[in-house]
């Protein structure tokens, strides 16, 4: 596995909603294999980059492309060759586990001489072959997460994007889905993810703060803190004192005040 080489590549990327700029030219690239978690609070911007990145949301300017593809002329290749978990439960509640992952080898056109194998290796990863019948809708929600994941992923994309698949979730649950998302970039995936939780960026490779739209910072979580001890004198920082002294750098800079 090449690790070194930029598998998803955005230059100044911008997405305004009228008078509105939800992305402000942000810039950042993305190694094979990584593990990259894309920080910040709810409004920052996160959903609206992973959307444009999926091909979902036509960007206002700037460039990207993911996997080799360009997010404005070859969206359909990008949605072929990802896997993309949103935030909001997008599964069936009134069909089993099983349907639920029957359905989506239909929606990705899983061949039919290795949907079978497909569904148990999915079925293995995500830890739920002992519930395959059980409904979806009585599932605790961690176990749902990982059924999302699992149906996500049945076409074994290259690339995965994963916006806020913790929310809600309880500490274990999110520990073991976590532990799901390491398994699958040892396998070479790539994965990209956002989240306000900033414990879980500890798991990631590399993490970008966003904020009002704009990356304020981009580097590895033990580079980010070691340049904030640094810079501040701080002995032991954590990551959520890194991002709270650089939210307070930013709004001096642009003399932004919360009321």
């Amino acid at each position: 596995m090449d690790i070194f080489k930029d598998i998803i590549e955005v230059d100044k990327l911008k997405k305004d909603f009228g008078d509105f700029t939800a992305v402000d030219e942000i810039s950042f690239s993305i190694r094979k294999g990584e593990i990259f978690g894309f920080l910040g609070p709810n409004g920052a911007g996160k959903s609206t980059t992973i959307r444009m990145l999926c091909g979902l949301l036509l960007p206002t300017s700037g460039k990207a492309s993911v996997g080799g593809f360009d997010v404005y002329r070859q969206s359909e290749q990008i949605k072929q060759n990802i896997g993309y978990m949103s935030q909001r439960f997008s599964l069936y509640l009134d069909l089993t586990v099983e349907e639920n992952i029957n359905f989506y080898s239909g929606i990705y056109k899983v061949g039919r001489k290795i949907k079978e194998a497909r569904k148990n290796r999915i079925l293995e990863v995500t830890g739920l072959t002992g519930m395959k019948k059980r409904l979806t809708s009585p599932l605790p929600v961690g176990f749902r997460q990982r059924l999302a994941l699992g149906c996500a992923i049945l076409h074994d994309p290259p690339i995965i994007f994963l916006d806020e698949p913790t929310s809600g979730v309880d500490p274990i649950s999110r520990n073991n889905f976590w532990r799901l998302i390491r398994e699958l970039s040892g396998e070479g995936k790539t994965i990209f993810v956002t989240t306000h939780f900033l414990l879980e960026a500890e798991y990631c490779d590399r993490i970008a703060f966003i904020y009002d739209g704009k990356i304020i910072a981009i580097d590895d979580p033990a580079s980010l803190k070691d340049a904030h001890r640094r810079t501040h004198g701080t002995m032991d920082p954590s990551l959520e004192d890194v991002f709270t002294s650089l939210i307070g750098q930013y709004r001096k800079e642009h003399n932004k005040y919360e009321a």
